[in-house]
């Protein structure tokens, strides 16, 4: 019956879709043919958008640029568009044929580029700032927004190692920024400052603005250092009666790539392994392949002078490892109306997030790669030797202490399958941001604005250890913990703008404003262990409170504020002279009281030469210069006071010392009343150039900044005098202070060409480059404090935990690697090493890298489009970190590894202790095929459909790479720390390989 009813519903739509389409047969109209040509070239423009004006009635060129399309009484004019030329209305009339031209839309450089506090004609910039609209954006399932930027700008990095869907990417435009305080670009959202990136999802965004030099971003201040990233949302249309609803929806399938070798069962036993009897692909124990999905729904639309969009996104990303996930829930509203002549403007921005997150020890990678491939998962096997009894016994205490699952006694070796399904992490994040923004035009040249917005973030997070999970809860029978954060920022700001021609041919705009921030944070920490049974985080009071061993309790709260006035003025002469000047003055809670204030200038200038001489085939030719001073917020607004911390419980009733005691405050950073800003000055020298009417565009820019005063937690003598606080001592061990400078340079360069002819083929090519030419420290030191070297990243346990390989010297780079070089091995299996005194290391090589590029590409073929990025980096190397531990076979746990390392085929038996030496370290240089993606254009007759496309693509295809290793992105940091670069972990998570489809349609 079911199978019945199936049938009649299937046969029921098909004749409606039928009877549909010969009602649009037989309408009352007429056919209208014609071809378009590119008017330069004279060559057919397959692809090309013909519309009746007034209606959603459209067709598209086919290959030969001709098209038909039906006209109705009362239709009077056709528009023909097609990116990268201008449109084109025609008049109908009597017409029954249509040859048309179309040229090429030569206006970019009058294109509004959003900068601080407005907007700037593109020709008239004078800062290193990159536009990137949303036809610019890379294709995928990319959850973060910032995915989208990635090999798109000049000098921006975004990489992500490893697959985590809950991992977010690292940013950093021009490098290292900063050595202790903020390191990725300020975010501002639709004018929010700092807004979370999370807060927006990538279907709602219409373009990035990536200031990149000091004299762009100084109108942010003290937020500007590391770079300013604007972001612009989605808006509707204010044409009366229009309505888009817009539905995209795509699935995604995720595998596992890449994966280090390992050794076979037989090749394990073979070379000396314990034979446990079993044949255990540990990676397929916790890996899956991970189905995802995705819809976005936007409803878009106008009336008079108002405009609107709502928006709903949703994702569900499951991780290439079990019990990982990463689901998102968001939604935006903006408002625009205009008001008594549209003098008086209003927006409204709401957006609402909701994202929960399951995550594992990131251990349990590590764990499945070098396991033992003949133990079982589960406690089994048999002993001819063991009687029933003991077998019995042996089993049953295996599952009573863990669970059933296989377990060893050894050091840092633990079942990554117990460890997942034994262990819990999870975070539920909600965001709001909601902002409200006024302007109104006194008079045509004077414009006043104010903005009030407000961002929340709340994270509740939890973590849960079972009483028989053998890596952490089974000593402490159970553990669990609950954390909870809170942070508000608050922001007003009010502005006035002038606009005039104050004489012939000179125009002038003036902005003046002042700011306010407000930055609220708050969180509670508790956990618990010894738990009779499995309780999760939600039920801490099943467990035994006892400070230390696991459990705790401690709450936070911080304020500080941040006043600010600033102001801006360009001048324009006659389009061809450009100037702008700008500063701001900011005070902030969180300094010592006599360094609360800093002043940032910044001033720029440049002239299109084109409009002074003929440059042949230049169409634009602006060299321009820039000179600006940025600052630096401490991480903390506590740290010029001091930080204090739970200390030691201290009984008063040695007979009862957990019911009758107290827990004494511990100074764990002492106070700096001297605390000041950090400051970045930035020179920048480029040029913006044009060829061919606009057919060739792109940018060249060489820069040169000094980061003073770097901000970093320094190690001091407790007990000492506090030469940053006079009168007092070192009452902890370490202190926040203005230790360090640093310089960098280097070279970017960008080129667009617009729409390359290749036959019926239309190409539209980016490539960009960035050369990191330096990043030299000057100085590590302040008052008596001075330190030749500061030494971080040891590789880790077992045996390598005293033993920095990342050394950063005053007079050198940052991040450059230091050990003895490896010269063989002897007979017997040992290392040969150049020295074994630390004093006579080497520099081995940098992790940081000496350049990275993109290269986009952008095709389309009558209906079809397809887009891919090919992406990479130069110059680093990175420490494979298991050939560090695991390329050897000295130590009894290392009979339990099993992986096949670059040097296992010829080296099976080497026997020294694990040693780090040049010998682990490689060469990162890659090429990433990153994203590929293939669409398209279904033609549709129903009126109500303006668009529909189908696509399909795949992320991370190849990579091209002499690493051995997991990964061979960029490492910018080791777990945030930007003084240890170019580590990769035993923990990193899998690269997956993404397949997806999917389609969008566009109602009208």
């Amino acid at each position: 019956m079911r199978n019945y009813l199936q049938k009649v519903k299937a046969w029921t739509i098909a004749g409606l879709l039928m009877v549909i389409s010969v009602g649009a047969a037989f309408a009352q109209g007429r056919e209208v043919t014609g071809t378009v040509l590119d008017a330069t070239l004279k060559d057919p423009l397959p692809g090309v958008t013909v519309l009746v004006k007034g209606t959603t009635r459209g067709t598209t060129t086919d290959l030969d640029g001709k098209f038909t399309i039906t006209v109705q009484p009362g239709d009077q004019s056709l528009v023909f568009s097609f990116v990268g030329f201008t449109a084109q209305e025609v008049a109908i009339g009597n017409q029954s044929v249509f040859n048309i031209e179309l040229a090429e839309d030569i206006q970019s450089l009058q294109e509004a580029v959003v900068i601080g506090y407005g907007t700037q004609d593109k020709k008239e910039i004078t800062s290193s700032v990159t536009n990137v609209g949303a036809e610019q954006f890379n294709r995928g399932n990319f959850p973060n927004p910032t995915q989208l930027l990635q090999g798109k700008v000049a000098g921006l990095s975004v990489t992500r190692p490893g697959g985590n869907p809950n991992a977010q990417p690292t940013l950093r435009l021009r490098g290292i920024s900063s050595f202790g305080a903020t390191q990725s670009p300020l975010i501002v959202l639709d004018g929010v400052i700092g807004a979370s990136i999370d807060a927006v999802d990538p279907n709602d965004i219409e373009s990035f603005d990536v200031l990149k030099d000091a004299s762009a971003a100084a109108i942010y201040g003290t937020r500007g250092a590391a770079g300013v990233i604007l972001i612009t949302t989605k808006k509707g249309s204010s044409k009366k009666g229009y309505a888009n609803v817009t539905l995209n929806t795509f699935g995604a399938a995720e595998t596992a790539s890449n994966l280090i070798p390992v050794l076979s069962p037989e090749e394990f036993v073979a070379r000396g392994g314990f034979d446990w009897g079993s044949s255990t692909d540990w990676r397929k124990e916790i890996l899956q392949t991970a189905y995802n999905g995705t819809v976005n729904a936007s409803v878009t639309g106008g009336f008079d002078n108002t405009n609107y969009l709502v928006s709903v996104n949703y994702r569900n990303n499951d991780g290439v490892v079990k019990g990982t996930n990463r689901e998102t829930l968001n939604t935006r509203f903006n408002f625009n109306h205009g008001a008594l002549n549209n003098k008086l403007r209003m927006n409204v921005s709401l957006a609402y997030t909701n994202t929960n997150t399951k995550d594992v020890n990131s251990e349990a990678v590590r764990y499945a790669t070098i396991y033992n491939p003949t133990a079982p998962v589960w406690e089994s096997g048999y002993n001819p030797q063991e009687s029933s009894q003991d077998r019995e016994a042996r089993l049953a205490l295996a599952n009573r202490r863990f669970g059933g699952y296989f377990q060893r006694d050894l050091f840092d070796y633990f079942n990554p399958v117990a460890l997942i399904n034994q262990q819990q992490f999870t975070n539920e994040i909600k965001s709001a941001i909601y902002s409200y923004r006024l302007e109104y035009d006194i008079t045509d040249k004077i414009t006043i604005a104010s903005q009030f917005s407000e961002d929340r973030l709340s994270v509740l997070s939890g973590s849960w250890f079972s009483w028989q999970d053998f890596n952490v809860g089974f000593g402490r029978s159970g553990q669990a913990g609950q954390n909870q954060f809170d942070r508000t920022t608050s922001i007003w700001n009010g502005t006035i703008r002038y606009e005039n021609e104050i004489f012939d041919r000179m125009n002038f705009t003036f902005l003046a404003g002042g700011e306010t921030q407000i930055f609220k944070e708050r969180g509670f920490n508790a956990s618990a262990t010894r738990f009779l049974f499995d309780q999760s985080y939600n039920n801490l009071g099943a467990g035994y409170v006892r400070f230390g061993n696991g459990s705790d309790m401690s709450s936070f709260a911080t304020n500080a504020t941040l006043n600010s006035v600033f102001g801006r003025a360009n001048f324009n002469y006659n389009n061809t002279y450009f100037l702008s000047a700008s500063v701001r003055a900011e005070t902030y809670s969180g300094f010592g009281k006599e360094n609360q204030t800093g002043v940032f200038p910044a001033f720029s200038a440049g002239a299109d030469l084109t409009q002074i001489f003929d440059m042949g085939i230049f169409s634009n030719f602006k060299p321009r210069a820039s000179y600006g001073i940025v600052g630096q917020l401490p991480p903390s607004p506590t740290l010029a006071i001091g930080l204090f911390q739970n200390g030691n419980r201290i009984a008063l009733d040695a007979d009862n010392p957990f019911n009758n005691g107290f827990v004494a405050p511990r100074q764990v950073g002492n106070p700096n009343p001297q605390l000041k800003w950090e400051t970045t000055t930035e020179i920048n020298l480029g040029i913006d150039y044009g060829i061919w009417n606009g057919k060739v565009t792109g940018t060249l820019d060489v820069y040169s900044r000094k980061i003073s005063d770097l901000l970093f937690n320094t190690q001091v003598p407790a007990g000492a005098p506090n030469e940053f606080d006079p009168g007092n001592f070192y009452t902890a061990n370490s202190i926040w202070a203005n230790i360090g400078d640093l310089s960098q340079a280097g070279i970017e360069f960008l080129v667009n060409v617009n729409n390359v002819k290749l036959g019926p083929v239309n190409w539209t090519p980016s490539f960009n480059f960035t050369m990191y030419k330096r990043t030299t420290i000057d100085r590590i030191g302040v008052g008596s404090i001075n330190l030749p070297e500061i030494r971080q990243a040891t590789p880790g346990s077992p045996g390598q935990n005293n033993n920095e390989i990342v050394w950063n010297r005053v007079g050198q780079e940052v991040g450059r690697f230091y050990g003895p070089r490896f010269l063989g091995l002897t007979e017997r299996g040992e290392y040969i090493l150049s020295t074994e005194r630390p004093e006579e290391f080497e520099d081995l090589g940098s992790g940081l890298p000496s350049g990275d590029f993109g290269f986009s590409n952008s095709f389309s073929y009558g209906k079809w489009d397809m887009n891919f990025l090919l992406r990479g980096s130069w110059g680093h190397l990175i420490y494979n970190s298991f050939r560090g531990f695991y390329e050897n076979a000295d130590g009894a746990s290392n009979t339990w590894n099993s992986v096949i390392t670059k040097n296992t085929p010829i080296s099976p038996l080497v026997i020294s202790t694990p040693t780090f030496s040049d010998l682990y370290l490689e060469r990162g240089d890659f090429m990433r095929l990153d994203n590929l993606q293939i669409g398209y254009n279904v033609a549709s007759r129903s009126s109500s459909i303006s668009n529909f496309r189908i696509y399909g693509g795949v992320q991370n295809l190849f990579t091209i790479t002499q690493f051995s290793g997991v990964d061979p992105e960029v490492r910018w940091t080791d777990d945030g720390n930007p003084l240890a670069p170019g580590i990769e972990r035993r923990n990193t998570y899998f690269v997956p390989r993404i397949w997806t489809a999917g389609l969008t349609i566009t109602f009208k």
